[in-house]
This record gives C-alpha cells, sequence and structure tokens, in this order.
C-alpha cells in the first residue's frame, strides 16, 4: 500500500492505551491515540501537533488479525461536540461506535485540531478571543470586563480540518493495512469528510453523513483573508446545550434526560479548561469554510447515506435532500428520520439510525434499496 506524499513527510505516530470498556465488559475495547501531524491551522502553522484518536473494536477481532478490507471506519464529528462525546455515549446503547464494533467493525473517532483531547491552540485559552457577547457570560469571575482579542481571527479552515483528516487517515490505513476506510459524519462533519472523500476517493470507500451541513452557495476558493476575522473560538454551556436541544423536540419522550446529562458529562471531561470557566463550558473553534461545492459534489462517486432528523431546525432537512439531488453517485440513498433533531444519535429512534449505517456499509443498501428517499420510523 502507498501512503500520500502527505504521510510520507510528516511524522504520523501514535501512542495507544487501553481504556474501561464500561457496561460492555471485557468484550469492547477502547485504545486512545496521539497522530502527530504538522499543523495547517493559520494560528500554529508549522507546529507538530497531536490529533486524538479513539478507537472501540471487540478484542476478538482485535487478537485476530484485524477486520475484515471493508470493516474498517472512521467518525468525524461537528462544529461543536468532539468526535468520542458525540459518537462514543456511555449510556445504555447510544454508542454508534459501540454497535458497529459489536457488528464487525474496527471503528475510530477523532477529534479535530482545536476540540477535544487535541491539540488547541493557546489563543483558545483566552477568553478575551470569544465575542463581545460570549466574554460577557464570564464577567467577574474569569475576565474583570470586556476586553480586546489577542487573536482576532476564526481558528480554523475546512482545508485545515482536511489535513488533520488525511494525517488520521493514513495513520489508520497503515496500522490496519487497508487501503480504504468508510467515513460516518455528523453536521459540520459533512463538508469535513464530502469534501475530504472529494480530493481522495481512493482513500474513502462509503460515505454515512448526518444532517451534512450542505450549502449550494458554498464558495470555490479561499475567501479574501485566511483566517478570516472574527472569533476564534466559541462556548457553550449545559442549559445553551439543553436550550438547543429543547427547541428541536417535536414528539414525546425523543429524548431521556439519561442520555443528555451522559453527553454532557462526557462534554466537560473533553475540555478540563473549558469545564473550569463559570459552572463548566465546552470550547470549540470558529471555522472558515470554503470548497465543498455543487461542482464538486456532482463528481462525487462515492456511495452515500444522508439521513436527516425530521425536526432539525440546525441543518434544515432540505439541505440535505439537495445534497441527494446534487450528488454524482449512483448509489445514494435519503433517509428521512422521524421523531429525531440535529442530535438524532442521542435519541429515541438512534436504532434505526444506526441499522440503517450498518445496511449500508456492509450491503450498500438501506431496506433494500440502493437509491432513492425513504421514510423511517412513521
Amino acid at each position: 500500500m502507498k501512503l500520500s506524499m502527505f504521510a510520507s513527510v510528516v511524522c504520523v505516530m501514535s501512542f495507544a492505551s487501553l481504556a474501561s470498556a464500561g457496561d460492555d465488559g471485557a468484550r469492547l475495547l477502547r485504545l486512545d491515540h496521539y497522530v502527530q501531524v504538522k499543523s495547517s491551522v493559520p494560528a500554529i502553522a508549522g507546529q507538530s501537533t497531536e490529533i486524538y484518536v479513539r478507537e472501540v473494536v471487540e478484542s476478538g477481532v482485535a487478537m485476530r488479525s484485524g477486520p475484515a478490507q471493508d470493516r474498517v471506519a472512521l467518525f468525524i464529528h461537528g462544529a461543536g461536540t468532539p468526535g468520542e462525546v458525540a459518537f462514543d455515549v456511555p449510556y445504555q446503547d447510544f454508542s454508534w461506535m459501540a454497535y458497529l464494533a459489536h457488528a464487525g467493525f474496527d471503528v475510530f473517532a477523532m477529534d479535530m485540531s482545536g476540540y477535544g483531547r487535541s491539540t488547541r491552540p493557546n489563543a483558545m485559552n483566552d477568553p478575551c478571543n470569544l465575542t463581545k457577547a460570549q466574554q460577557a457570560l464570564f464577567v467577574p469571575f474569569l475576565i474583570a470586563g470586556e476586553c480586546a482579542a489577542s487573536y482576532a481571527n476564526q481558528m480554523t479552515t475546512l482545508p485545515s480540518d482536511w489535513h488533520d483528516i488525511d494525517g488520521v487517515v493514513d495513520h489508520i490505513r497503515g496500522l490496519r493495512h487497508v487501503e480504504k476506510l468508510n467515513l460516518l459524519a455528523w453536521s459540520l462533519g459533512g463538508p469535513r469528510s464530502g469534501g475530504y472523500a472529494a480530493q481522495h476517493s481512493d482513500k474513502v470507500l462509503k460515505l454515512v453523513l448526518l444532517a451534512p451541513a450542505y450549502n449550494r452557495n458554498a464558495r470555490a476558493d479561499a475567501p479574501a483573508q485566511v483566517p478570516a476575522t472574527g472569533a476564534a473560538f466559541n462556548t457553550q454551556s449545559r442549559e445553551e446545550f439543553i436550550a438547543n436541544w429543547d427547541r428541536q423536540v417535536g414528539c414525546p419522550a425523543q429524548y431521556e434526560a439519561g442520555t443528555r446529562d451522559s453527553v454532557w458529562s462526557e462534554m466537560l471531561a473533553s475540555d478540563p479548561v473549558g469545564a473550569t470557566w463559570g459552572t463548566g463550558v465546552r470550547r470549540a473553534p470558529n471555522t472558515t469554510t470554503w470548497g465543498w461545492t455543487t461542482a464538486v459534489v456532482a463528481k462525487t462517486q462515492i456511495p452515500t447515506l444522508m439521513v436527516s432528523g425530521a425536526h432539525d431546525k440546525q441543518v434544515n432537512p432540505d439541505r440535505v435532500k439537495e445534497l441527494y439531488a446534487d450528488i454524482g453517485s449512483p448509489k445514494k440513498v435519503f433517509v428521512d428520520l422521524a421523531c429525531s433533531s440535529h442530535n438524532a444519535m442521542w435519541e429515541k429512534n438512534h436504532m434505526l439510525l444506526f441499522q440503517a449505517s450498518l445496511e449500508w456499509l456492509t450491503k450498500g443498501t438501506v431496506n433494500g434499496k440502493e437509491q432513492g428517499m425513504l421514510q423511517l420510523g412513521y
């Protein structure tokens, strides 16, 4: 297997440790990897940084030579929640990663630069680099009052995210001796994974996109100023997290308080600095986006499953339908998931989502269809 020039130039290393398998007992292994990349994040460009990757795999698969060639998967997170929090919730059966691992997949999830357990640029430790409105939330216990930014630009870019993904993809390809792997993504993970796959179709087998943040008006070229002027990062409190979720509830018992509390607890654990700010917040970089355009999507031939929650108020289902219409792959399915919000993987119909993703990854179909639009859970 040939690795890309990027991987041959950049030193890629991993440090794995066995983590608790929680309710899965000894059946599942959770391994921590730290993949070193030479950063392309504007604020720290050229510096050696670490990308955190969580692996979840059944012990039997790990003890053998490894999974089948088509059973390696990488999860890519969205704009606010890091990968290990989004996809490996330690509550009941809400871990999407565990579900696929039990089906024989070797499953990975990564944190982009600035998120979770990956390297965070120092500018993200300065609350003065928040918007004025968010600064006010931390007066007077963290800052005395409104203050001037020490770094007045958005922190990351979509191309810097693609750079991180490529380092992790090549690490996994080398680790598992596969040419291609499957990508599963959520929200802003849509442009991250879809844009990456369009550039590296030789490394991507299939795509599963939950609420992909597709924009038909996306610009093809970088904006005049990169990174864009603005707040470097943002925060979210527990109250804001719950309010954003509750506004998307459209049916009875759509989600459980226990799931919500587990997600939030994991969110704070992934950000020990943010956890000390006020009553505790999660921090995430603001990202300048471009490049995942209608023209790029039209050329994509990778089999793609797209899922949209019926009550999603963050990525309107119509945007996901537009992606379905525009994507060039002849193998494509759009799923309208009932009683679901932007957080569908944490809600009552999560198992329908998990089952659809498994059928797509193993058979290239959902309910036996390899193309078309369907509803689940109605």
